[in-house]
Order: C-alpha cells, then sequence, then structure tokens
C-alpha cells in the first residue's frame, strides 16, 4: 500500500515534535506499506523569516521572499529525514523540483502544473521513505504559499494513485466549529469535498483551500487526523454519510475581511461595473456585495475583500472617483465573516431563519448577507465573532 503523509508545522514545531513525527512514518513504514511525507515549515518559522524581511525592507519583493521562505520547508524536510536516519531508516529529502514537480510563476501562491513519477517511483522502489518540500525551481524558486504543504501532499497522492492521503494536524479531524474555541463541537466521521471547500474557503483552518480543490478533481480521499493522538480522524470525499436530520456540517469564522463602502454612486447604468473593474484591474478579489438606495438619485455599493487588500482596493476607487462620480469611500477592517455550511441545506427550509434568529438572540446585529446553495455567510462586527459562532453552534447542535 502506497500512503502520502503531511505534517503541518506544528506537528514538527521542535526537536521532540520531530521525532514523535518520525515515530509515526517509521510505525507505517513497518507496516511494510510505501511512504511519501510532505511537511510544513516548523512551528513559526514562517511568520519569524517574514518578519526578519520586514525589518530589512517593509516591502520586499514578492521573488525574494519565495527565496526567503523556502527554507522553512527544507528546514523540515532535512531534520525529518535526520530523524528517521537516526532510527536506522532509508530516507531521502527531496523538494519539489527535485521529484519533478513543476508550477507557474506567480511567486508566493504557484500552482503545480504537473509532477512527474519518475524519482519517486524509483526512490520508493528502493524501498527508501520520500520526504518532500513543496518548493519549484525552474529560472526562479516559487513556493505555493500558505497551507502548501496539503496541496503537494495530494498532488503526490493523485499522481502515484495513493492508497491513502493522510493530512495529520493538531486536531483530531474536522469538526462542526473550532473545538479549541466552541463549545461542544463535534467532530465529523465524513464530509464532502464541496463543504470542506466552502469551510476552507470561508476560514476554517484544517485544510488548504487549493488542496481540496485538487483532491475533488482527482478523486483523491483524505484523512483528516491528529499527530498528538491515534485516532480515527475525518474522511473528505465525494458522497459523506450523515444522518438525515443533520442539515448543516460546520460553522467557519473569516477575521481577515474588510467591508469597503462606496458611498454616493449616480443611479445609472454601468455603474457597478465600473466599480467592479477597478477591482479586477487591481486583482483584488471581491467576496459579498451590497447594494443600497442612497439619496439623490445616488446608491451606495458596499463589497468585503481580503483585509490585506483593503489599502489597494481604496487606491483603485480612488483612482477612478471622478470617472464614477461617486461621493466617498469608506474601509472598515472591524469586521468579521461567519458561516454555516451543509449539503443538507438544499433540502431543508428555515435553515438561514435558524441562524439569523441565533444571531438576534445573541443581541448581535448583521451588516451583509451572502449565500449559495450550502452556506449562509453573515458580516458582523469582529467584536462579537466568537459569540456568534458559539450562539449558531448552540442554535443547531446544541
Amino acid at each position: 500500500m502506497l500512503i502520502v503523509q503531511k505534517f503541518g508545522g506544528s506537528s514538527v514545531a521542535n526537536a521532540e515534535r520531530v521525532r514523535h513525527v518520525a515515530g509515526i512514518i517509521a510505525d507505517t513504514y513497518a507496516e511494510g506499506h510505501d511512504v511519501v511525507v510532505a511537511l510544513s515549515a516548523q512551528g513559526d518559522t514562517t511568520d519569524e523569516l517574514i518578519e526578519k524581511a520586514r525589518e530589512i525592507n517593509p516591502r520586499p519583493s514578492k521573488r525574494e521572499m519565495d527565496v526567503l521562505l523556502s527554507t522553512g520547508e527544507q528546514q523540515s524536510v532535512a531534520l525529518m529525514s535526520m530523524a528517521l536516519e537516526a532510527i536506522g531508516l532509508p530516507v531521502v529529502s527531496l523538494t519539489g523540483w527535485q521529484i519533478g514537480m513543476e508550477t507557474n510563476a506567480t511567486y508566493g501562491a504557484a500552482r503545480i502544473i504537473r509532477v512527474s513519477t519518475e524519482r519517486l517511483r524509483r526512490e520508493l522502489d528502493k524501498r527508501r521513505i520520500v520526504i518532500v518540500a513543496g518548493i519549484d525551481r525552474n529560472e526562479d524558486i516559487t513556493t505555493l504559499g500558505r497551507g502548501g504543504s496539503d496541496t503537494t501532499a495530494v498532488a503526490i497522492a493523485a499522481v502515484l494513485h495513493a492508497d491513502k492521503c493522510q493530512i495529520y494536524t493538531d486536531v483530531e479531524g474536522v469538526y462542526t466549529a473550532d473545538p479549541r474555541k466552541v463549545q461542544g463541537a463535534r467532530k465529523l466521521n465524513e464530509i464532502t469535498y464541496d463543504e470542506m471547500l466552502e469551510l476552507a474557503s470561508l476560514g476554517a483552518q484544517v485544510l488548504m483551500n487549493r488542496s481540496v480543490e485538487l483532491a475533488k478533481r482527482y478523486g483523491v480521499v483524505i484523512e483528516v487526523l491528529s499527530s498528538y493522538v491515534r485516532k480515527p480522524g475525518t474522511k473528505v470525499k465525494e458522497v459523506a454519510k450523515k444522518m438525515e436530520e443533520m442539515k448543516i456540517s460546520g460553522i467557519a469564522k473569516d477575521n481577515d475581511v474588510a467591508r469597503v463602502a462606496v458611498v454616493g454612486v449616480p443611479d445609472t447604468p454601468g455603474m457597478a461595473f465600473r466599480v467592479f473593474n477597478a477591482m479586477a484591474r487591481a486583482k483584488i478579489n471581491v467576496d459579498i456585495i451590497l447594494q443600497s438606495y442612497g439619496k439623490a438619485g445616488t446608491n451606495d455599493i458596499s463589497f468585503t475583500v481580503p483585509i490585506g487588500d483593503a489599502e489597494a482596493a481604496a487606491a483603485a476607487l480612488e483612482d477612478v472617483q471622478e470617472a464614477i462620480g461617486f461621493d466617498h469611500i469608506s474601509v472598515d477592517t472591524n469586521v468579521c465573516k461567519v458561516s454555516i455550511v451543509g449539503a443538507g441545506m438544499m433540502s431543508a427550509s428555515g435553515i438561514a431563519a435558524l441562524m439569523f434568529e441565533a444571531l438576534y438572540d445573541a443581541k448581535i446585529n448583521i451588516q451583509m448577507i451572502s449565500t449559495s446553495e450550502i452556506k449562509v455567510s453573515v458580516l458582523i462586527d469582529k467584536a462579537y465573532a466568537d459569540q456568534a459562532v458559539q450562539a449558531i453552534h448552540n442554535r443547531f447542535f446544541g
């Protein structure tokens, strides 16, 4: 059996944790399986490297940041290989370019184009454990961005047709809400790709959304489990067996949002296009959108963007203020997006009403609302984020 495993930064944060994870890998290997392992940078290494960069240059280029951040994963794979060598196991550490992984040239968020199997197969045929860092090198070094080791693991599992793809984290699986912050959060045995993709995109930090997209595309079943305790985790797959009455699968919050309000937009055709065309040209992703009637033949257009893009969004709009003719821009970074997700919502009525009732009972005001077939998102004051998640969770799972 071929097993691909991924361990997050907290799982390999120090020498003790590295040795512990080496034990998990060794046990898998001892059972007769072929093993490929993808690793994140240790603990807070990535944050520390970012801080070091800012001490030198507050706005470093993305190219040089990739050169710097790539060293984090390289440290992890080398140290893990040393730990496995120390207990007498055959092992080799490789970077993405050494195994034949090719990405595009988008620094900081490169996307995998293809992965060759030749080097991986050659090392596995020698019964070596392969430890991989998801770093590509063509003319320049590229990294996959935050959570990229999830994507590396799924991509390798896909091309090798692995029997298992195990993502080890610091929690025991996927929960109905963050178990570290929400009382009564329940672990799910299974969840669908679509539900997991929504949760990952909406702020749940268990899996990177790109890894879920890749798993769905190639039919890779992921198991999310803990590196701290030996228990079955949560399987992410195409069809999940759930209790009939379970209408939602989880609740997520995302603090990484800002609300941009364009006030006093003339109520004439084409104005919304001009506003969002400015965002498109600035390569800023827009999420929740609300248009409300203003005064004297004008509208107010509000929308959310990633908090890191708030300044750029405002600057892009200021550049077209005269052409559009709006009054002013307002940016609020003290907001949070809270979402419920569940495939069961498609066949059940009143789910949104229950969510809104929970927020009403908790005296939490809703600023904006967005819906799809399997999710409802609301924008609220950031100060009430944890209270809102707990209130909603109590309503659906209490």
